[in-house]
């Protein structure tokens, strides 16, 4: 097609972008022919022109529709380019967290750096048995294909599995061996544990941390995983490649050693490591360059740990580990020699250096010659040896060789043991290899170790294009189609470059021998021998010691530097002479095949002559042994059929779920993904079936078109559409396009759809514009009736109002006239008023001031004559002070002279000291006086300013005070005209007050004689309320033991449940255990008859089951003869094995017995109750069976009494009623109690009457027994009746009457004196419960009173209103719930009448089968009693329900009643069950005949051969079900007939006298029901088998109607189909295969509640397999298959309702499934879908809603992807489950099985054995 048509506008294509390395953009202009530029848009809005080379006319590549990104399969694009796989990897990657993608052939798998729940054992179910392309994109896939292959085409097979560092290859080779491991259905498990365990084991010794991976693989490995003829694990073999023995003394920063170290260094303080001297990673030198000796989220401590575990169970024992590591401690102190520089060519070690002497100890060799070695080596020439020292570097180097050196023996060694272990002696018939190889690698220095890796890659992507090749034009050939040569890279030129004849590692290895041979003469010679006969070999312009490769992915510079000592590989041999001299084991077998070489090479020089030097030219160097080991890899992978895995690592910063395309692109064309495009982009990269193609296009075809042959209706559309017939090829089977022809179909099947709904939508348009103006003329017709009628009405009342307005305003004006005159009026009169009130109140005020004035002036003038006389006063005392001061002067002179003279001292002296002791006394105490008053005062000063506080205070109050009464003295006057108003208003109260009483009075006589009314009624609500209450309460205790009774069963039922699954999972571990026993055993017997040819088997050997339980038993003499056959067998067998077993099935039996008697403990309690209550049954049997005939008169009298009760209660409730309750003493009281009286006389009677008649019983019963046994003997003597209890009693009773009338008097007394107790003890219980009822009603009557009187007194409160209101609210809620509780009580007591009146017809049938049975035995023994001599028994023969045979017989009964059976004829012809019938019958004649051993023998040969018929026809479910039905039958006669109480309810008289008599055979019912769960087990396993292949074929594959939506266009090539188009499997299908096995099992007899545990599993199993496989397969999660689940949920559902099934609970389990479905149809855009969703799917795990939302996915153009942020939320709602549920649901769950009793109604007498069977040695009796 022209390129005009496709890159038209709004086409999108892909541009070169530096960062994103492609980006999408959109025409935005058509393109024609000759333009030289695009005119885009980017998806930012950005415009760009694209620019066009003319000479090349190279566009873009163009875009693929939103359809067809996030396929499973790159090669289904329609766009097969770079941009496109790019673009589909990160839809898958990011949106929808999918790692896995195939692209034709390959697996990429890109490394999410996040653990994801997809390698569980559930997922691996999933996986298993299914084709490649029908799931999603998995590493399991890819096993399953290669697993299936091998089985199919007996042909080896290989998985390579490739990428570079941290892209996951470990894990994706390890999960590949765990799949093996699980679907590989091996009997010995521990074969699939060894193969899994050697991972760890590798991880730990070849795995270290890089710079891109925290668990680097550090070598290759290729593991052969055999298989044999079962296609079961045997074995394996594992071949490594290339260890980099360089990490051992070296890392780089931020890089670690190999894991076994550190896991060495944490585990140092375990005392079996203390020998070693460890310490911290950090002390090490070999351990702490790379600076970083921690993983995050590692524990080393527990690697180890698991590394420990690892080699036990690959048989390596304790020592030999701790040798290994005790190697691996020694080359940590090896790594801490510290060698000292003596001079430029010396060096020496110290003597003293700890980790020298520790090395040494560790190895066992001497310290000093160590030590002299490290430092110095030999020189040997033809004559003499010289020893030469060595400088500190090359000392270094010496010591790190030799350190690598015990390293890289140690890991082969350890390899070879694994082998060892591994190995098997069985055939291997095929085999699995998993290559886990390093990927291409270029860094900015590279050296030997990249040059061979990608050396290895190149030899590996030549043998993947090869295949690639291969595979397309086998397909092509098969279909038949013309094709051309596909051209695609060849890299052999690159291969000889290497490997050929003076090629790289040939020059190489040709330098090592020179002597003076280094890495720059090495460099020359590749110069002047490749550079100009090679182009893929190339110089750098600026290096004379490197060389340029042109590999297929990348051109590679490498440095010559140290390519030469990495190949040589060279070690100091005196080194290893003193290694060899060690003492120690494991050390010595290190170089014991340096050994060998030596010695092989010593015997071929002494061959030819030559010299001891030629040791050395014959050594392989490290190239040439790679050389070597990659030609043998490929050779064993040219002849196995091999699958590629292919893992990308998405980016360097470890981020989970981010991609770097950069660095994606890079990784997509070295590991040849982008080859594989390119080749299948060059020939016909879509392939469509017919069907599938006229499907999709149906569309672009008219109806004429449309032929009966489809393929010829494919080619004519074809040839109409696609003018080129390049485009497409016509196959035999499909139709092959070339790349972009299906995008071009889609865009005309997208335009024919658009145009269809243009036309749709113009139509439906049209029709709606025209209903819409339809509906708008009648709308507007219907108005303007409406509206004209409307204003007609409103014209009328607009009138109606204009009459009624006037009127109003005439009245209105009138009575505003008034009103303002009024107003005006009244106004004018409150005028006058107050000013009258002003004028008076102002004369007032100035007579007041007046009179104020007065007083003022009254008191101003006494102030000023008060002043006038202070002021006198004082001045009048000052003149009299200065007089008399005057006069004290002059006195004070006259004594001055006076006391100058002598004697006036003397008599001032005179007594001095006296009064200065006195004074001196006096101070003292005027000072003591001035402290106490000085405290005094302060104290007095305090209260004085407290005081003053306080009156200043009282002063600031006083003066408001006295504004408070200035202001209230201007309001006096207006209080006093108040004053004079408000005694007006008092006299006008008290009047009305005085009127008020009078009424209270009155109403508080009202009041009393209402309250007493009320009391009257309370008294009698109150006598009501204590019947209903005593009622209430008797029901409640009812209701409340129901409860409890109730949750005790669901408690114990629950309990059951648990204990019985958790027995059924131990009872099928111990039955898969027993089956493999049996099998060795068969093993065992039939290599012993090989040897003994004499030897015989017996048919006496029997299960383990079996024989263990005829030990429980008792054993037999047969049984103990074969034991001792069996011990003279097994005496030449593997006894581990045998004694294994035997361990293991003691531990299981001792758990089983464990739990039995747990079940047992159980079951007794649960028959102890059931004793219990059937005792209490027989003591009130009598009774019943004798008062049936009167219950219905008692009946009646109860009616009567309930009447009249019913009467006396509506007398009660209606307080106007004439029957009134009578009062004691009254005429109808004495009534009442005289009916009373006489129903107690009549019930002691009838009780009387009942024992007279029991007695009567009692004595007839002994008779009849007395005669019966006199009858058969000849003797009278009584004594020998053995039913008698006690003989000597017996023989003294009827030696004083030998009659037995006494004897028969005196038990007839005692059981009368039994029952009669038994009826005493029952009247003081009902009488104690009684008076317990009463002092509880009397209680609650006590409260209700209380609460009445609380309410009473409330109401007196109220208004009597409201109290009336209140009074009949109470009454109405207490009437209400009166009401209520009488009708439950009815329906309850209508509920026990119904059932007492079944039990009363029941009891009834039986007294009359009794009586009738008494009155034939009365006939009897009257017929019998004259006639005693003649000894006739009966009249007819009469069957017992036996079947005899012989002794011995039990194998050919059971060989043809079980092993030679065939279930049809007797589920047709003959009564369901006839086998189980017949075996019972027998056993009841072996426990007739008292014989133990034919009991044991008969069961015990029965479980044998059942359970050999089922093993032999495990997978026939008609055989299963069919002895799973007779099984059950079987328990259910041992049951049955057993003579236990609890399964004889339902017999009959007859079944009752057939139970066994002689032997209990309960343990023999517990087998039974195991054999039953066993069976039922297989019965699910083998309907899961039939079912397994429908399921997902019907439920998720088939259209019942083809094309609703579309189907989504893939060109997904299939490996292989499920189900071809003519073999298409519906759901009719399996609905009827559903109803084959109702129908067969129906047929069989199985238990209804069997059966309906069978529909369930089944309904489950179809839920769970569904649901798993909408998880795994994105092409199903679409809007249209959910609606397509839907419709086959609910046939399913009809299917359940037609055959009554509704209630198993099928139902239920399609729960998750109707979940999932209605989550793929209902909206999932906002955020209040998203709560929804939350809340309709509740039977879904958080995990599968997230799944189903992320692979929705669209399968037309008009749907939309679920969003992410939509994703998000759910994510978020749901966190607060809380679930840690599994993804996948769990696919082998088997619900816990009950076997509930169901008693036979078959009459054992009325069973014939049909003659078909051939069973005529048996005898009726």
């Amino acid at each position: 097609m022209a390129a005009s048509e496709l890159y038209s506008r709004y086409a999108r294509v892909w541009l070169p972008d530096a960062a994103e390395v492609w980006k999408s953009a959109e025409l935005i202009k058509d393109y024609t022919a000759g333009d030289l530029t695009l005119a885009l848009q980017l998806e930012d809005g950005t415009e760009v022109e694209y620019k066009i080379d003319p000479r090349t006319n190279d566009l873009p590549p163009l875009r693929n529709p939103n359809l067809l990104v996030g396929e499973n399969d790159l090669t289904s694009l329609s766009y097969l380019h770079e941009p496109a796989v790019l673009h589909n990897l990160k839809v898958r990657f990011i949106d929808s967290k999918l790692i896995y993608t195939y692209c034709g052939i390959v697996l990429v798998a890109i490394n999410p750096y996040e653990s994801l729940p997809i390698y569980e054992a559930d997922i691996i179910n999933a996986y298993n048995g299914q084709n490649m392309g029908d799931m999603d994109p998995h590493i399991f896939a890819v096993a399953e294909e290669a697993y299936k292959q091998m089985a199919r085409d007996e042909r080896n097979q290989s998985i390579i599995v490739s990428g570079e560092s941290g892209a996951g290859k470990t894990v994706s080779a390890k999960y590949a061996m765990r799949y093996f491991a699980t679907v590989s259905s091996s009997g010995d498990t521990s074969v699939e544990d060894r193969v899994l365990a050697s991972s760890p084991i590798m991880e730990a010794l070849g795995n270290a941390k890089t710079t891109r991976n925290d668990n680097s693989s550090r070598f290759g490995k290729y593991i052969e995983i055999g298989f044999d003829k079962k296609h079961c694990i045997i074995g394996a073999n594992m071949r490594t490649y290339l260890l980099e023995k360089s990490r051992v003394v070296f890392q780089a920063c931020g890089e670690r050693n190999y894991h076994i170290f550190y896991q060495l260094c944490a585990s140092s303080h375990l005392p079996e490591f203390k020998a070693f001297k460890l310490g911290c990673a950090d002390d090490f030198h070999c351990t702490n360059q790379g600076q970083s000796p921690v993983i995050d989220g590692v524990d080393d401590a527990k690697e180890m740990r698991s590394t420990r575990k690892a080699f036990s169970l690959l048989g390596i024992s304790e020592s030999d580990q701790m040798e290994i590591y005790q190697i691996m401690a020694s080359i940590l102190h090896l790594s801490n020699v510290e060698i000292k520089d003596q001079s430029a060519d010396r060096s020496s070690i110290s003597p003293d250096n700890v980790h020298l002497m520790v090395f040494c100890e560790l190895m066992g060799v001497p310290c000093e010659e160590m030590a002299h070695w490290l430092c110095h080596r030999t020189l040997k020439t033809t004559t003499e040896t010289y020893v030469k020292s060595f400088s500190k570097v090359n000392a270094v180097n010496g010591r790190d060789a030799l350190a690598k050196h015990i390293y890289a023996k140690l890991f082969s060694l350890i390899v070879g043991s694994i082998n060892s272990a591994l190995k098997t002696a069985a055939k291997q018939h095929s085999f699995i290899g998993v290559l886990d190889i390093y990927g291409f690698e270029t860094f900015d220095v590279n050296s030997f170790e990249q040059f061979c890796i990608n050396y290895a890659n190149e030899k590996l992507q030549q043998q993947f294009n090869l295949h690639v090749f291969k595979l397309e034009q086998e397909e092509y050939m098969k279909e038949e189609i013309s094709w051309t040569l596909i051209d695609f890279y060849d890299n052999q030129p690159c291969i000889d470059l290497i490997e050929a004849k003076l090629g790289v590692l040939d020059l190489l290895d040709e330098e090592c021998k020179m002597p003076k041979g280094s890495d720059d003469t090495w460099a020359q010679k590749l110069y002047n021998t490749l550079l100009k006969q090679n182009i893929h070999f190339d110089k750098p312009r600026l290096s004379n010691r490197a060389f340029i490769i042109h590999h297929f992915a990348d051109k590679v510079e490498y440095q010559c530097e140290g390519f030469l000592e990495k190949n040589k590989d060279t070690v100091n041999e005196e080194q290893i002479n003193v290694l060899k001299k060690s003492q120690f084991n494991l050390l010595l077998k290190l170089f014991e095949e340096d050994e060998k070489a030596k010695g092989s090479t010593k015997k071929r020089a002494g061959v030819t002559g030559r010299a001891g030097p030629s040791q050395k030219d014959n050594k392989k160097t490290v190239g040439l042994q790679f050389r070597q080991s990659l030609h043998l890899l490929m050779d064993t992978l040219n002849a196995t059929s091999p699958h590629y895995v292919r893992c990308i690592k998405p980016n360097d910063d470890k981020s989970p779920f981010t991609l770097d395309p950069v660095r994606a692109v890079q990784q997509l064309r070295a590991c040849g993904v982008l080859e594989t495009i390119r080749i299948s982009a060059t020939g016909f990269p879509s392939r469509w079936t017919y069907q599938e193609f006229f499907r999709r296009y149906r569309v672009l075809m008219k109806q004429k078109d449309v032929l009966s042959d489809r393929k010829q209706t494919c080619k004519n559309l074809l040839e109409k559409l696609v003018k080129d017939q390049d485009k497409y090829q016509f196959g035999k089977n499909k139709i092959f396009f070339r790349a972009g022809q299906v995008a071009y179909l889609e865009k005309l099947r997208s335009d024919k759809l658009r145009m269809a709904c243009v036309s749709i939508q113009k139509t439906i348009r049209c029709w709606l514009a025209r209903k819409k103006y339809l509906r708008m003329k009648a709308s507007a017709i219907t108005i303007q009736r409406y509206v004209r009628g409307h204003q007609a009405r409103c014209y009328v009342q607009g009138l109606r109002r204009t009459r009624a307005a006037i009127v109003i305003q005439r009245n209105v004006r009138m009575w505003v006239n008034r009103r303002h005159y009024q107003q005006q009026r009244l106004a004018a009169i409150t005028i006058q008023c107050f000013l009258r009130a002003y004028m008076a109140r102002k004369q007032y005020y100035k007579l007041m001031f007046e009179q104020k004035a007065v007083v003022i002036q009254k008191w101003v003038k006494g102030w000023l004559a008060r002043q006038h006389y202070k002021r006198t006063m004082a001045a009048i005392v000052l003149l009299q002070s200065c007089v008399r001061r005057m006069q004290a002067k002059k006195e004070f002179k006259k004594l001055k002279v006076e006391a100058r003279s002598v004697e006036h001292f003397k008599k001032l002296n005179y007594g001095m000291e006296n009064k200065i002791m006195q004074l001196q006394h006096k101070i003292n105490d005027q000072q003591k006086g001035n402290k106490e008053l000085r405290e005094r005062l302060s104290v007095v000063e305090k209260t004085q300013s407290i005081e003053r506080e306080r009156h200043s205070r009282e002063i600031e109050n006083l003066r408001r005070s006295e504004q408070k009464v200035r202001a209230q003295a201007e309001t006096l006057p207006s209080l006093l005209e108040q004053l004079s108003f408000l005694q007006h208003e008092l006299e006008n109260t008290r009047r009305e007050k005085e009127d008020l009483e009078e009424q209270t009075k009155v109403y508080k006589e009202q009041t009393q004689q209402v309250i007493e009314e009320l009391n009257m009624k309370n008294s009698l609500l109150n006598s009501e309320k204590d019947e209903v209450n005593t009622l209430f309460v008797e029901q409640a205790q009812k209701i409340t033991e129901i409860t409890t009774n109730v949750e005790n069963t669901k408690q114990m039922e629950k309990d059951l449940t648990e204990e019985r699954s958790r027995y059924q999972g131990l009872l099928s571990e111990h039955l898969h255990l027993e089956e493999r026993h049996k099998d060795l055993k068969e093993k065992m017997d039939l290599s012993v008859s090989s040897s003994k040819l004499g030897h015989k088997k017996t048919d006496s050997n029997y299960s383990s089951n079996s024989s263990e339980f005829s030990l429980s038993v008792g054993s037999t003499e047969g049984e103990d003869s074969s034991s001792q056959k069996e011990d003279e067998t097994e005496a030449k067998v593997d006894l581990p094995v045998l004694l294994k077993l035997q361990r293991r099935v003691k531990e299981l039996e001792q758990e089983k017995q464990s739990l039995w008697q747990q079940l047992d403990k159980r079951e007794e309690a649960k028959q102890e109750k059931a004793k219990e209550v059937e005792e209490q049954r027989t003591v009130g049997r009598t009774e019943l069976d004798l008062e049936t005939l009167k219950r219905q008169e008692l009946e009646s009298d109860n009616k009567k009494l309930k009447q009249d009760l019913n009467k006396l209660r509506k007398s009660l409730t209606n307080e106007n009623s004439e029957l009134m309750p009578p009062d004691p003493g009254t005429r109808p009281y004495e009534v009442l109690m005289e009916q009373l009286t006489s129903s107690n006389e009549e019930l002691e009677m009838r009780k009387e009457e009942v024992l007279l008649l029991r007695s009567h019983m009692v004595r007839q019963e002994a008779l009849k027994h007395k005669d019966s046994l006199l009858g058969e003997s000849v003797k009278l003597d009584l004594s020998e009746i053995p039913s008698f209890q006690d003989i000597d009693r017996s023989l003294d009773i009827h030696t004083l009457n030998e009659d037995g009338e006494l004897w028969l008097a005196y038990e007839g007394l005692k059981e009368t004196n039994t029952f009669l107790e038994s009826q005493m003890q029952e009247m003081e219980r009902v009488h104690s419960d009684k008076c317990q009822s009463l002092l509880e009603e009397v209680n609650k009557l006590k409260a209700e009173k209380e609460q009445q009187q609380k309410l009473l007194a409330q109401s007196l409160l109220l208004p009597e209103d409201a109290r009336i209101d209140a009074s009949l609210k109470h009454e109405i809620i207490r009437l209400t719930n009166d009401n209520l509780e009488n009708m439950d009580r009815q329906e309850k007591q209508d509920k026990i009448i119904r059932k007492l009146k079944k039990q009363l017809k029941f009891y009834m049938k039986k007294v009359g089968d009794f009586e009738a049975n008494t009155q034939q035995m009365v006939d009897a023994a009257a017929m019998n009693a004259p006639m005693r001599a003649v000894h006739i028994t009966r009249k007819e023969k009469e069957y017992q329900g036996m079947l005899k045979y012989t002794e011995g017989e039990e194998n050919r009964l059971l060989k043809n009643l079980v092993t030679d059976l065939k279930p049809r004829g007797v589920a047709v012809s003959l009564i369901p069950g006839l086998p189980a019938y017949i075996i019972f019958m027998c056993l009841r004649y072996a426990d007739n005949v008292n014989n133990d051993r034919r009991v044991s023998n008969l069961l015990n040969s029965t479980i044998s051969s059942i359970k050999g018929v089922i093993k032999r026809r495990a997978g026939d479910f008609e055989v299963v079900s069919f002895w799973l039905a007779n099984s059950c039958r079987l328990l259910h006669c041992l049951k049955q007939y057993s003579g236990d109480e609890v399964f004889m309810t339902h017999n009959t008289a007859k079944q009752n006298e057939q139970c066994l008599s002689n032997f209990e055979l309960s343990e023999y019912q517990q087998v039974f029901g195991d054999l039953a769960i066993q069976i039922y087990c297989q019965l699910i396993k083998s309907m899961e088998n039939v079912m397994q292949p429908l399921i997902v074929a019907s439920m998720l594959e088939h259209e019942t109607i083809q094309g609703v939506l579309g189907s989504k266009p893939t060109g997904l090539r299939k490996r292989s189909t499920s189900f071809p188009e003519e073999e298409a499997v519906t759901v009719e299908v399996l609905l009827q295969r559903l109803g084959l096995f109702h129908t067969t099992m129906s047929q069989h007899g199985m238990d209804p509640d069997l059966i309906k545990q069978v529909v369930k599993q089944q309904f489950y199993i179809i839920c769970a397999v569904t649901v798993n496989h909408l998880l795994l397969r994105k092409e199903m999660c679409s809007w249209s298959k959910g609606l397509q689940i839907r419709y086959n949920i609910w046939q399913l559902e009809e299917w359940l309702a037609e055959r009554e099934l509704s209630d198993c609970g099928a139902k239920e389990t399609l729960e998750p499934l109707v979940q999932a479905a209605q989550l793929l149809q209902i909206k999932k855009k906002t955020e209040e879908d998203a709560q929804a969703i939350c809340s309709m799917c509740t039977a879904l795990t958080t995990a599968q809603i997230l799944k189903v939302l992320t692979l929705y996915t669209p399968v037309i153009e008009f749907e939309e992807r679920v969003p992410t942020a939509f994703i998000t939320t759910i994510k978020n709602i749901l966190k607060d489950r809380g679930e840690s549920a599994p993804l996948m649901m769990d696919g082998n769950k088997i619900f816990s099985v009950t076997l509930p009793f169901t008693p036979s109604t078959v009459a054992l007498e009325t069973i014939q054995v049909p003659a078909s069977l051939n069973l005529s040695f048996l005898t009726r009796i």
